[in-house]
């Protein structure tokens, strides 16, 4: 949607979706600011309920004929100079798409010149980098005035030396950095086995996926030389020749872990220089097989971005042509991950092609089956038993990764993904569960099985604390953050609460409670992480907002008091950071300042989480629920057809940007979810009906 964020909903203007089609406000909406005076509207179910039609319509006309929903994940400008970068490094690539990404990418630049990990945020230098790259190699001058001033802002926060690991690798490939400067990634580290202390199932899957076909990079060092006009030698303070390249010690810690990682970066390098790895053809060797066999049952290495981006150079440094099978599936599964727009579109009318991070139909598609089935769908409606029977069709039936900590359980659980197999999560597996449970399935004993595979399964990965991460048991030894090449802050797999607040809702409604004593272990690992101010950090979503609101509801569903004070402490910081607009937001700002938790403009799918975490409190007749509820009736906008979405954006036109509320890495990378705009409104709007029709 793209929506003015000063119109208001009872002026003549039209707003535009995606696909077109002309919306405007619902019949129940409300000025969207001004002088609105909120009054109480526990009487006014009538306007809830019509909301909650139109918002049941317009998520079930996103569904797609095979029975899924997969919403469009947006993401930063990295994608898109990332696109260009392999596509040079390769010699292929269509040069208009190239040149639309280009587009794409310059939409997002800041007034400053730099390019931001979020819509708001601060210039980030990697990024920064990386997007004036890729404008040089699309044939950008250096003394252009967009290059000029984004120039001066790299070289005023440190220039070249200052970027992350894998951006550094990656400008080495077009002999724009030193392959001996970089943290070195040896392949040998696939060598250790699974009981030594460092192993690659110590770190987290997504950065096991990304940095085993690096390794395989690092060793054969790629080179491809590039015009001089391309070079970026003037991004390094002083001048490249002039540039300290070396790792810097940590002075404050003389005999902290990160000395003692550059420590034995220093030697590999040497190792290197004086030709001694006497295991590297083994590591090849190995690191290759551990790729080859993910590529398998899966949309690409891992079915993400950066992993199916250097498998394929990686395939490369091992001899296989690009006319190879194997390149040919991969750069296949790269290229489904674009979305382009030769023509313009409703949104942006010049032509723009942009990259998507991954794809998420199983995560969508569960999400929105429980959002209908809560909001009084038929349990045997066609729609919803299509949608079940497509992701009974996902269930994973093969072990792995994960099996190296879970070796005696059986496979089960589901993906976030199209296909990929070796990473189902728990996360998307109690999501579908909650699903599955809306769905009166002609198969109910094959669904019964399945889900209790999962359930099975899903206890199997919990964590000694009681928690659970997300794609991995027990990832949590902090040593590895030290790691040179572990910059990119993502190295970590560890239990989160609310992964587990989730786990828990799904749990309560298969049966369990309390008396198991693995709920009870959950539950004392959820209130060991409360902050003092009484929320939740969110490591999947923005953030406390996230965290606070799952941990309440999995409290709620498993049977905890909501007069605890754990929970009656949480129910008021959310009441403390309502905006004055009566909704909730956060922004991704919060995970760099803690202080600024619950501080953003209010957004549809914060407003929903927040609604959602007071309810589960037991808080039905606060003005802040009132509110809550009211921003959303205000702010739906219904189409030609009599559908209702919302919008999630700031600016419009050709500086429309939506808001990130998804989060991928803390600090490093951010998501837009445009399908949480909608699903989660209308649960909360459903979890607001039904509680007021208790309280009658």
């Amino acid at each position: 949607m793209s929506t003015p964020e000063t119109a208001r909903p009872n002026a003549s203007v039209s707003w535009t979706t995606r696909t077109g089609a002309v919306a405007k406000p619902g019949p129940s909406a409300l000025p969207a600011t001004g002088n609105l005076k909120f009054g109480r509207i526990d009487a006014a179910l009538e306007d809830v309920e019509q909301a909650i039609d139109r918002a049941r319509e317009g998520v079930l006309s996103r569904q797609h004929p095979e029975g899924f929903w997969n919403g469009e994940l947006e993401a930063d400008s990295m994608l898109e100079a990332d696109y260009i970068f392999l596509h040079t490094l390769l010699g292929t690539g269509d040069e208009g798409k190239m040149r639309r990404a280009l587009t794409e990418i310059f939409r997002f630049r800041n007034e400053d010149g730099s390019w931001s990990l979020y819509p708001g945020g601060p210039g980030n230098i990697s990024l920064t980098v990386k997007c004036y790259f890729a404008a040089k190699l699309m044939g950008m001058k250096a003394d252009n005035p967009l290059l000029a001033q984004t120039r001066e802002w790299i070289l005023a926060h440190g220039g070249v030396t200052a970027c992350n690991t894998f951006t550094k690798i990656y400008l080495c490939s077009l002999g724009q950095y030193e392959y001996n400067s970089v943290p070195a990634i040896p392949p040998e580290i696939v060598l250790f086995p699974s009981w030594f202390w460092f192993n690659i199932y110590e770190i987290s899957s997504w950065s096991r996926a990304i940095l085993v076909p690096l390794s395989i990079a690092y060793a054969k060092k790629p080179f491809k030389k590039i015009p001089q006009e391309q070079a970026i030698s003037e991004l390094f303070v002083g001048g490249r020749e002039n540039a300290d390249l070396k790792l810097q010690w940590d002075k404050t810690k003389v005999l902290g872990w990160r000395n003692f990682f550059i420590l034995c970066d220093r030697l590999v390098h040497w190792l290197e220089r004086v030709h001694i790895r006497p295991l590297r053809s083994m590591a090849l060797k190995k690191a290759q097989k551990w790729m080859l066999e993910r590529l398998e049952m899966s949309d690409g290495l891992g079915a993400i971005y950066p992993a199916i981006l250097n498998s394929i150079i990686a395939l490369r440094c091992l001899g296989y042509s690009l006319d190879d099978p194997q390149v040919i599936r991969a750069i296949d599964e790269f290229e489904k991950l674009g979305i382009d727009c030769p023509k313009g579109s409703p949104d942006y009318p010049e032509p723009t092609f942009r990259m998507l991070p991954c794809m998420s139909p199983v995560w969508d598609t569960a999400q929105a089956v429980y959002a209908l089935g809560e909001a009084g769908l038929e349990r045997n409606d066609p729609r919803l038993l299509k949608a079940a029977d497509w992701m009974l069709s996902k269930e994973v039936r093969h072990k792995g990764d994960w099996a190296v900590k879970a070796r005696k359980a059986a496979p089960g659980g589901w993906y976030f993904e199209f296909n990929n197999e070796f990473y189902p999560d728990v996360d998307d597996t109690a999501q579908v569960l909650l699903a599955m449970n809306k769905v009166d399935n002609p198969r109910e004993r094959y669904q019964y099985d399945v889900c209790q595979r999962a359930i099975e399964w899903m206890f199997s990965m919990q964590c000694r604390n009681g928690g659970w991460g997300s794609f991995d048991k027990d990832n949590t030894k902090m040593i590895f953050q030290h790691i040179p090449f572990a910059d990119h802050n993502a190295m970590l797999d560890p239990p989160t609460v609310d992964i587990t607040g989730r786990i828990l809702e799904a749990l309560a409604t298969y049966g369990y409670t309390r008396k198991d004593r693995r709920v009870e272990k959950a539950i004392k690992f959820i209130y060991s992480e409360q902050e003092a101010d009484g929320s939740w950090f969110g490591r999947w979503g923005v953030n406390y907002l996230y965290g606070t609101f799952l941990v309440l509801r999995g409290l709620e569903a498993i049977g905890v008091w909501n007069h605890e004070p754990q929970i009656q402490q949480a129910a008021e910081w959310i009441r403390m950071v309502q905006n004055a607009d009566g909704g909730w937001g956060e922004s991704c700002g919060s995970y760099d300042d803690p202080t600024t938790r619950g501080v953003g403009v209010s957004t549809p799918s914060q407003t929903a989480w927040a609604i959602l975490g007071l309810l589960a409190a037991g808080d039905t007749r606060s003005d802040s629920v009132a509110k809550g509820v009211k921003w959303l009736l205000a702010r739906q906008l219904v189409d030609a057809a009599g559908r209702g979405f919302w919008d999630e954006s700031l600016g419009e036109g050709k500086t429309r940007q939506a808001i990130y509320t998804g989060t991928g890495f803390p600090r490093v990378f951010y998501l837009a979810y445009t399908l949480y705009r909608d699903y989660f409104p209308l649960l909360a709007l459903t979890n607001y009906k039904r509680a007021m029709e208790k309280a009658e």
